[in-house]
């Protein structure tokens, strides 16, 4: 019996410890250890907050004037930092600091909220994601042609064939994405997103000092506390659609809330992720609120009240040529991220529901690895297939509906109010239990009820827009 013993321990003592860096790659959900660091979260929120539609406040805060344009830049910048980290609590639940992860911003909802309201949020999200992306793909295209018919004009130094079709441009930027939609999930956009991040930067400072230049020289146009004065060629009526459609420019241009939660799940988790996320919400909403009120306010203080909805076309046509040439081409760059950024948050949401019915099929499952000398990427045959038909479906909706931002404003309307402002604060009424009529409820409601009214404007507006855009409808016909 004792050799029996001494045997055994023998044996104990020789089985291998299991492998220690296993336990060390994964989180506490078991999955991959998160590598985000508030830098990486900075830059995904910039990269989704500033798009190509900072060089439209010049114009919004133009349809508003001095008074009314600031202050909605400034007011929507705190409700967006507000309501931003609100949601960032709202990552793990019930406890901010230990509770269960949730992992989408529909999962969060459906976890604080309960009952049916993650649907709501779901239709409200993929919609707003699906729309953005789309959106990006006309923006994208618009740069690109003002790039060849400004090398055009300066060739010929003529207007007249000069005029381009967005559709090759489209199919070129669907082919780019198509790649980039195997990067296999947002955890892995970090280096596209500080590039993207960058592009930003340098195209908002090209407008700024190109806007700084005018005043310079003296030759700014005349501007008012009120804004677009009522008279010739504008009526009452005209104005106020206009404001709408200003105050609903500014408004969507500070949102970022639904990538939020996904962006919050690549963080390391080291320190608390709401911690982390409050403060990547601060530098990303302070340093677009910068960019924001520069652009706006220094180009309306430029281009005046004449000013057009995209800042780099109100300097005369295309001068100084080769530095909108430069701009143009960094907006291309940027959104090129930036479709990334918004569309990892659907292909994911997909994919996921496609393994939970199909847990054990190799289509689904299998990755196929492929090395590129130090390079070794692995491709999934659901992810090529789904992501790629996506990438077609969205570039041939842009290419079928010349008039598609106004559909893309109405999707922002309808998108903005519910997960910006409406979902985070009704979560942090349920989790702190704020009694009803009490001073905190009351102004929260406030808050919930004039966003509520500033994106049902906006709405009236994007409708009234469709309306006008119908009249010359015309398919896979987007040509200037």
């Amino acid at each position: 019996m004792e050799n029996q013993a001494q045997f055994h321990i023998q044996l104990t003592d020789h089985q291998p410890p299991p492998p220690p860096s296993y336990e060390e790659d994964l989180d506490d959900d078991g999955r991959p250890k998160r590598t985000g660091t508030v830098w990486t979260a900075t830059s995904h929120i910039i990269t989704a907050i500033i798009g190509s539609g900072v060089l439209s406040l010049a114009w919004a805060v133009a349809q508003l004037g001095w008074v009314a344009g600031v202050t909605s830049l400034l007011c929507f910048s705190c409700v967006t930092l507000y309501t931003s980290n609100l949601l960032a609590d709202c990552y793990r639940s019930p406890d901010p600091l230990t509770g269960k992860r949730n992992y989408t911003y529909k999962e969060a909802v459906k976890n604080n909220l309960g009952g049916k309201m993650h649907v709501l949020c779901g239709i409200a999200q993929y919609c707003n994601l699906c729309g953005m992306v789309i959106g990006y793909t006309i923006t994208s295209s618009i740069s690109m042609v003002a790039i060849q018919k400004s090398n055009c004009f300066h060739k010929t130094m003529s207007h007249e064939n000069c005029s381009f079709s967005h559709n090759p441009y489209m199919i070129g930027l669907g082919v780019v994405q198509i790649f980039l939609s195997q990067i296999p999930s947002f955890d892995k956009l970090s280096i596209l997103s500080i590039v993207a991040a960058i592009m930003s930067f340098t195209y908002a400072s090209i407008g700024i000092g190109l806007a700084l230049a005018k005043i310079v020289s003296g030759e700014k146009e005349k501007s008012s506390l009120t804004g677009v004065e009522i008279g010739l060629g504008i009526s009452a009526a005209d104005k106020t659609w206009k404001m709408f459609r200003a105050l609903g420019d500014i408004a969507f241009a500070f949102t970022f809330s639904q990538v939020l939660v996904e962006i919050q799940d690549t963080l390391k988790s080291t320190l608390p992720e709401n911690k982390v996320m409050r403060k990547a919400n601060m530098l990303g909403v302070l340093t677009t609120t910068t960019f924001y009120v520069m652009s706006g306010c220094i180009g309306y203080a430029a281009l005046g009240n004449p000013a057009k909805g995209n800042m780099l076309t109100g300097f005369g046509f295309y001068e100084p040529f080769w530095l909108i040439d430069l701009a143009n081409i960094c907006i291309v760059v940027h959104l090129v991220g930036a479709y990334q950024v918004f569309a990892q948050p659907l292909f994911n949401a997909v994919e996921t529901e496609i393994s939970r019915r199909w847990p054990k099929s190799k289509f689904v499952k299998k990755e196929y690895p492929i090395g590129m000398g130090k390079i070794k990427i692995s491709f999934n045959l659901l992810r090529l297939t789904w992501r790629t038909s996506f990438v077609v479906l969205a570039t041939f909706t842009a290419m079928l509906f010349p008039f598609f931002n106004e559909v893309l404003s109405l999707l922002g309307a309808f998108g903005y109010w519910p997960l910006t402002v409406y979902f985070p604060i009704s979560m942090f009424i349920a989790n702190k239990r704020i009694q009803r009529w009490s001073s905190k409820w009351v102004g929260l409601q406030l808050v919930n009820t004039v966003c509520f009214l500033v994106a049902l404007a906006a709405a009236c507006g994007s409708i009234q827009g469709i309306g006008l855009a119908l009249k010359t409808y015309k398919p896979f016909t987007i040509k200037e």
